[in-house]
């Protein structure tokens, strides 16, 4: 069985045991946390589709760390005009262990 669920702005089709990591959640490592916003169901040929979310629907996840990715370099640039401009991001992030997928 597998879920499309939405969290942070984007979309993950998830199955049981799937680890992904997903933009920050307030959560403590080891805490259990619950989706609701389940846009998609499906096990082989039997699909539900929300509208625009499927009720009764729950995804269960573990939290398994909380972390930054690797830092992304900016630098912008002109020519002939003495202006460079050097920035750098992380991106927070949450990485989730798909415990349960429930109708």
């Amino acid at each position: 069985m597998y879920a499309v669920i939405a969290t942070g702005g984007k979309q993950y089709r998830v199955e049981q045991g799937d680890i992904l990591r997903v933009e920050k959640l307030d959560a403590q490592e080891g805490d259990t946390i619950d989706f609701d916003k389940i846009l998609m169901l499906g096990a082989g040929d039997d699909v539900a589709v929300g509208a625009p979310y499927i009720e009764g629907g729950k995804v269960s996840a573990e939290v398994l760390a909380q972390g930054r990715a690797k830092k992304i370099e900016i630098i912008k640039f002109k020519r002939r005009k003495h202006h460079r401009k050097q920035m750098g991001h992380r991106q927070s992030y949450t990485e989730l262990l798909i415990k349960e997928i429930t109708k």
